[in-house]
C-alpha cells in the first residue's frame, strides 16, 4: 500500500507506527539480532537528526518507544506512560507578559492581582513567579491581551488534572486521578506521553491458538469505519482475518445487548448513566463517588460481545480492536471476568497489517452484518442517547429522558447538576472523548467528517431494531428467544 494512502494526523503517530511495525516484523521474521540497536538505526539512520538535537538522542527515544511497544513498565498499572528523555522541549508554563504589553498607565493587571505578584518596571508589567498563583485574573484584565497563561499541551489536554510538571521539568501522571482517556497521548507534540502496546501479547494468542487448533475472534469497535479511508470496511475485515483471526465480530452486537440491559435497568432505578466508556466510569468513581450507584451494571459492548462469543466457543480467545487507550485498562479489570484476552488499537492494527504485507485496499470483501443501526451509532456522541430513547419505547418503557455528555467537561457539568438534584434528565450518556469513540485517542485520524462515516455505517445495517441481537443473547444464555 502506498504511503500516500495511509492517513495519520501527526508525525508522532507515524513514528509510533514505524516502531510498532518493526517490532511486529521482528517477532515474525527475527530480522534483528539486537532490536534496541537495529530498530533505532532503521528509524533514525542519520547522520543528521530530523526530530531532535542529535541522532543519538533520537535513537535513545526510539529505544524507550520499543519498550512501550513491547508492553512497557510491568510495575506501572497505568496504560499511559511518560518517556522522560523525550519530555524536555516544553516550557514549564505559567503566567507570562508578552511583548504586546504597551506600558499603559491604567495598570488593570496589577489592580486585579490578589497576591501583588505584578510589578511595573520601566513601564512594563513584570510577574513575580514566587508570588503568582496562576489565577489568570491578569490575563482577563489586560486590554491588549498581552498577558498569557501558558500550559503544556499534556497538562491542558488533561481534563481531570492528572498531569503535573515535576521538579525536573518532566511530565508526571498521577495514577490516582488518571482515567486513561489518552488525550495527553494524542496532544503531546513530542510524543513523550505514550500508550503501552499489547501487540506482542496478541501475536502470542494467535500463535498459541493456531498450535492448539483453537479460534481467535476479533471484536471491532464501530468507529473503525471512519479510520481506514483507503479501503472498504469489508476489505478491512478480510485483512484482519488474514492476520490469523477466525472471525470478525462487531462490538455493535454487544451494544445492542447493552441497550436492552440498560433499558431494563433504568426501569428499575429511574436514574442511570452509561457504563460503555471505561474512562467515563473511572471519572465518576474518582470524582463523583456518591453518583457511582447510578452507573449501569451492564458490561461494556466490548465485553458483552466477547462473553457471547465465549459462551458459543468456550475455547476461543477474543481480541478487541478499537480507538481507545482505556480499553487496554478495562479488559484486565476483574469485572470483565476474562472475557477479553487482549486489546489492539487502530494504530496498532495498521502497523500489524503492513508488517505482514497485507494490502487491504486490494483485498476481496468479507461481509459484516452482526448488529443493528443502534449498536453501530454507539461510536458517536449522542448515539446511545438516541438508541435508548427509541429502544425503551419499543420495549414499552416510558419516561426516559436522555442526555448526551460529550467530553469530560460536559460530563462534569451534567454530573454536578445530578449531584445537587438539579438535573432534568434521567439517563446520562457519558463519553470521555469529544465527539465520541470516533475521535478516540488511538484513532488514525480525527475530525468532524468521521461522524458522517459512522452515520452511513449505521444506516447500512440490515437490522433496524435490536430484536435479533437480544434473541441471540437469550439463546446463548439458555433462555430461549423465539425463532
Amino acid at each position: 500500500m502506498a504511503a500516500s494512502k495511509r492517513i495519520f494526523d501527526t508525525a508522532v503517530q507515524k513514528l509510533k507506527y514505524d516502531v510498532l511495525k518493526a517490532i511486529i516484523r521482528n517477532e515474525y521474521e527475527h530480522c534483528y539480532d539486537n532490536i534496541y540497536i537495529d530498530i533505532p538505526k532503521e528509524i533514525s539512520p542519520g547522520p543528521k537528526a530530523t526530530m531532535r538535537c542529535c541522532i543519538f538522542k533520537e535513537r535513545a527515544i526510539v529505544q524507550e518507544r520499543i519498550k512501550l511497544a513491547m508492553g512497557g513498565d510491568k510495575n506501572n498499572p497505568n496504560v499511559v506512560e511518560v518517556i522522560d528523555i523525550a519530555c524536555d522541549e516544553c516550557p514549564i508554563g505559567g503566567i507570562f507578559v508578552t511583548p504586546a504589553c504597551r506600558g499603559c498607565i491604567v495598570h488593570r493587571c496589577q489592580e486585579v492581582c490578589p497576591k501583588d505578584a505584578i510589578q511595573i518596571i520601566d513601564h512594563k508589567a513584570v510577574v513575580d513567579k514566587s508570588k503568582c498563583i496562576e489565577c489568570g485574573k491578569c490575563t482577563q484584565a489586560c486590554p491588549y491581551g498581552a498577558i498569557i497563561h501558558q500550559k503544556r499541551p499534556c497538562v491542558s489536554s488533561c481534563k481531570v488534572k492528572a498531569i503535573t510538571v515535576g521538579e525536573d521539568k518532566k511530565a508526571v501522571i498521577d495514577n490516582d486521578k488518571c482515567i486513561a482517556c489518552g488525550a495527553c497521548v494524542y496532544q503531546c507534540p513530542f510524543g513523550a506521553v505514550v500508550d503501552k502496546s499489547f501487540v506482542l501479547e496478541s501475536i502470542g494468542i494467535l500463535r498459541e491458538a493456531e498450535a492448539k487448533g483453537n479460534h481467535v475472534y476479533a471484536v471491532i469497535a464501530p468507529s473503525i469505519v471512519s479510520q481506514f479511508k483507503y479501503a472498504k470496511i469489508e476489505q478491512v475485515v478480510t485483512g484482519i482475518r488474514k492476520l490469523g483471526f477466525h472471525q470478525v465480530v462487531e462490538a455493535a452486537l454487544g451494544a445492542d445487548i447493552t441497550l436492552y440491559h440498560e433499558a431494563e435497568e433504568w426501569k428499575e432505578k429511574g436514574i442511570l448513566t452509561t457504563s460503555c466508556c471505561p474512562s467515563f466510569v473511572m471519572f465518576v468513581e474518582k470524582n463523583f463517588p456518591e453518583l457511582a450507584k447510578y452507573v449501569s451494571h451492564s458490561v461494556s459492548p466490548m465485553v458483552e460481545a466477547a462473553m457471547l462469543i465465549k459462551r458459543t466457543d468456550p475455547t476461543g480467545k477474543v481480541i478487541f480492536i478499537g480507538p481507545c487507550s482505556s480499553k487496554k485498562l478495562e479488559y484486565r479489570l476483574p469485572k470483565t471476568k476474562g472475557a477479553i484476552d487482549s486489546v489492539l488499537s487502530f494504530e496498532e492494527l495498521q502497523a500489524f497489517l503492513d508488517a505482514r504485507h497485507i494490502d487491504v485496499g486490494s483485498l476481496e470483501e468479507t461481509s459484516l452484518d452482526n448488529a443493528s443501526f443502534y449498536g453501530r451509532i454507539f461510536a458517536k456522541s449522542g448515539g446511545i442517547a438516541q438508541g435508548i430513547a427509541d429502544v425503551a419505547k419499543e420495549m414499552g418503557v416510558e419516561g426516559v429522558k436522555p442526555l448526551a455528555m460529550n467530553g469530560i467537561d460536559e460530563c462534569r457539568a451534567a454530573l454536578m447538576k445530578l449531584k445537587f438534584n438539579r438535573a432534568t434528565e434521567n439517563f446520562f450518556e457519558g463519553m470521555a472523548c469529544d465527539g465520541g469513540c470516533l475521535n478516540g485517542a488511538l484513532c488514525l485520524n480525527h475530525g468532524p467528517k468521521n461522524v458522517v462515516d459512522v452515520d452511513k455505517y449505521g444506516a447500512s445495517a440490515k437490522e433496524k431494531t435490536i430484536d435479533n441481537s437480544v434473541k441471540l443473547y437469550k439463546l446463548s444464555m439458555g433462555e430461549g428467544g423465539g425463532e
